[in-house]
This record gives C-alpha cells, sequence and structure tokens, in this order.
C-alpha cells in the first residue's frame, strides 16, 4: 500500500460561513487558518493547497481579551518618508475591522507562495450580507 497523495485538480474546497460576534480574535483566527490550509481533513499534504474557503461575517463585533484593546497597535507604510502610521486596536476596529481579522489569520498561515495563495479564500464582510450564496456554504459554530 502507498500513501495517498492528493493531486491539486482533485481537491474540492467546501465554503464554510463562521459569525465572528463576540469571538475571540485569537481563537477565531486560528480555527480558521486550520480551516484554510485543510489540517481538519484526514487528505491534508503540506505541499498541497487542500483547504476549504471561509467567509466570516459581523467583523466588527470580534473582541480581544484583557488589555489588549488598548495595547495592540498596528503598523502601516506608505513607503514614503514619514510615511508610517500606527493605529490602535480600537482605531483600527473603527476604520478597517476586516483587516484586523486578515492580519491575524494571515500571521498563522505559512510564509511562502503557498500561504499567500491560501488567503486568497478568506473572505471577510463588516455586515452579516456576503455576495457567495451561490456556493452554498455551511454554517460553521466556533465556541
Amino acid at each position: 500500500m502507498s500513501t495517498y497523495m492528493p493531486k491539486p485538480g482533485e481537491i474540492k474546497g467546501n465554503w464554510h460561513v463562521v459569525d465572528a460576534t463576540d469571538q475571540v480574535l485569537g481563537r477565531l483566527a486560528a480555527r480558521v487558518s486550520i480551516l484554510l490550509q485543510g489540517k481538519h481533513k484526514p487528505t491534508y499534504t503540506p505541499h498541497v493547497d487542500t483547504g476549504d474557503f471561509v467567509i466570516i461575517l459581523n467583523a466588527d463585533k470580534v473582541k480581544v481579551t484583557g488589555k489588549k484593546a488598548e495595547v495592540l497597535e498596528y503598523d502601516t507604510y506608505s513607503r514614503y518618508p514619514g510615511g508610517r502610521r500606527i493605529y490602535s486596536f480600537r482605531r483600527m476596529n473603527e476604520l478597517h475591522p476586516e483587516k484586523l481579522i486578515e492580519l491575524a489569520v494571515r500571521r498563522m498561515l505559512p510564509k511562502s507562495k503557498m500561504g499567500r495563495n491560501i488567503l486568497g479564500k478568506l473572505k471577510i464582510y463588516k455586515g452579516t450580507e456576503h455576495p457567495h450564496q451561490a456556493q452554498q456554504p455551511k454554517e460553521l459554530k466556533i465556541a
């Protein structure tokens, strides 16, 4: 018997919908990164993208524990002199709540070309509406 190795054309990605309302940011990002990489499947292979698509709704209602709301800072840089901007967690949550979740998940994925491709399967939205009804996503509860 030889070990089964899935080929890139054989893999069918499922679609999941996650509601981020009152979810802790790190725990949500950890669970989503596992789904995106396909580590929850028995056919997981490190060098092949076997993951699923994930839609996150209500990104602006995510929370953090402890004093992280005051302590966490996010840097951006425009590549112009003096173009560095530092945003607190609260300010970033007001301006770009999707970016908060995207950064948390991105940092949990492999730092390679495949990791950047995997991030393309993550769809994040502020409200409860999304344009992916045709894919028939399944509701996923994260405890």
